[in-house]
């Protein structure tokens, strides 16, 4: 939307500029043509015509040159203003705070590859960002209201102001160069609406959505979202199991994933592990001894996942597995593997 802005408030000024050119032209030809007035005097006389500042003229003109004067005064005069109008107008909405707030904006998305967009910043949405600055993911927030944004708008946190459901708000967020979304927002349908539209423009992003209806789950799934989230029932699910298992639930509330300084729990890749494309198994890689983290869960390059595997399950290139240690061991595993 600001880009369409931009480049329409260009095309004005061009238009002025070569309309103004294009008057001077004629109106020097005439006084040169008509008067006999050397390029200098045709250009002032010209001038003065155009913008109507009344001084008189340098030698008094025949029938014929004033007949020309008309011509140019009538022909000019809404012109002139014009143009004065819409470069005027230019040179201030450059120089708008606002806008020129927009532009950084937009240099910077520009910039951006592989980044997430998270939309609405609301409870949910402060909690998805808080955990990408945690980790040091570049992000952009759409966020349609003003005031949300004068709140929290800092260096860590790039907002962008429009309503999510509108093509070209994505666009400018960059969701064409993205590598994931999120939404977040409180009503089931703007999601449904926003995945449909992001799924279209980008086919390979993957997309994570909020949920609120039972009977939005399905829709938004179908709609192309990769995951959707329901925080009610997680947070029943979460209460009635502190009744259940309390002690269970207490411990896995300890586990961080949150900071790389207090993180319990890590996910990484096969790439990440190692340079070649050669399987290996989990006891071939005994990370145990050499970091004292323990494997408890793989994922298949096929997308399945094996809870607390063998020993003897072979890692393969697109695998991913998932370690569990305290913030040290993990600290000492990312250094082992660089990560």
């Amino acid at each position: 939307m600001i880009r369409v802005f931009n480049r329409r408030s260009r095309s004005k000024v061009y238009v002025a500029v070569l309309l103004l050119i294009f008057v001077v032209a004629i109106g020097v030809m005439g006084f040169r043509f008509f008067s006999d007035y050397s390029w200098i005097d045709a250009l002032y006389m010209t001038v003065i015509t155009m913008s109507t500042v009344g001084f008189g003229e340098i030698v008094p003109l025949d029938d014929e040159g004033k007949l020309f004067a008309v011509f140019l005064i009538a022909t000019s005069v809404s012109i002139f203003a014009y143009s004065v109008s819409v470069i005027t107008e230019f040179i201030i909405n450059k120089n708008d705070p606002k806008k020129f707030k927009h532009r950084k904006i937009q240099k910077m998305i520009s910039k951006l590859k592989d980044h997430i967009i998270i939309v609405g910043y609301g409870r949910n949405g402060k909690q998805a960002a808080m955990k990408l600055q945690a980790y040091d993911k570049p992000f952009i927030i759409i966020e349609n209201n003003s005031d949300i944004i004068e709140r929290y708008q800092n260096e860590q946190l790039l907002f962008l102001k429009g309503n999510a459901t509108e093509d070209e708000v994505l666009i400018d967020a960059g969701i064409k160069n993205a590598g994931c979304l999120i939404c977040t927002l409180p009503e089931d349908a703007d999601n449904l609406f926003i995945v449909l539209s992001a799924r279209q423009i980008n086919k390979k992003l993957k997309i994570i959505s909020r949920a609120s209806q039972d009977t939005s789950y399905k829709k938004i799934r179908l709609a192309g979202a990769d995951n959707v989230i329901m925080p009610d029932r997680i947070g029943g699910d979460h209460m009635a199991s502190l009744v259940v298992v309390p002690d269970l639930i207490e411990f896995l509330d300890n586990l961080s994933i949150v900071g790389k300084r207090s993180i319990n729990i890590e996910e990484i890749s096969f790439e990440d592990m190692f340079d070649d494309k050669k399987e290996r198994t989990i006891l071939n890689i005994d990370m145990r001894s050499r970091t004292g983290c323990t494997i408890i869960g793989y994922k298949s390059p096929e997308g399945e996942y094996i809870v607390n595997p063998e020993a003897t399950t072979l890692l393969k290139p697109g695998s991913k597995v998932v370690v569990l240690g305290r913030p040290e061991q993990i600290n000492l595993l990312n250094k082992e593997f660089d990560i």
